[in-house]
């Protein structure tokens, strides 16, 4: 895929995420004023609250993951509420250790990372997510993982497969902003440790 693809779908990604961010925004403050008219809490409302919330979580972490990257800085205590939004109530639990803000290109790279090493982490486990001046550390810890190395494979040949599902989508676009980068990905793989550094 060439770079004006990516780029394309970077805008693409942005769009659909923009789009959708004011109508889930619109129910919160539906639920919000059903609440202050007296509404009934009920297990209705709760799961709707529930689902609105992780929806919200998720398209704030699919706007930096998938969408246009741009030059400007992110700081941690924006970083961090997408993050423990996005993993409130799972089985993961991830620390972002970058104290200064960060520039969103980094932190789309990190946020796709942080994907590849999810899908080696289904039964939960710690991902700590490090920066030092020139390079990005993702290290990952779990009793149990699951290494689908085909994917995996990926990250140093950048040749997905012409199956690749769209659950497995950051492992063919993350080698390729880190190539734009001028940045290498290099993997690091234990029975209970996975580490990604770029």
């Amino acid at each position: 895929m060439g770079h004006s693809n990516i780029n394309l779908a970077a805008l693409i990604g942005s769009r659909i995420c923009h789009d959708l961010i004011s109508p889930i925004g619109a129910i919160n403050n539906g639920l919000e004023l059903l609440g202050m008219a007296g509404g009934t809490p009920g297990p209705e409302i709760d799961l709707i609250q529930e689902s609105v919330g992780n929806a919200s979580a998720r398209i704030r972490f699919f706007r930096i993951a998938f969408g246009a990257a741009g030059e400007q800085m992110m700081g941690r205590a924006e970083v961090t509420s997408i993050l423990d939004d996005l993993m409130d109530g799972g089985r993961l639990d991830v620390a972002w250790g970058p104290l200064d803000p960060q520039p969103r290109g980094d932190v789309r790279m990190a946020f796709l990372a942080l994907q590849c090493l999810e899908n080696a982490m289904p039964y939960g486990g710690r991902i700590e997510i490090s920066n030092d001046d020139s390079s990005w550390l993702l290290h990952g810890q779990a009793d149990k993982l699951n290494i689908d190395e085909p994917l995996w494979n990926i990250l140093a040949t950048r040749d997905a497969p012409a199956d690749l599902r769209p659950a497995q989508v950051q492992f063919a676009l993350l080698p390729i902003i880190a190539g734009d980068a001028s940045r290498r990905i290099v993997t690091e793989m234990s029975d209970t440790q996975v580490k990604l550094r770029f």
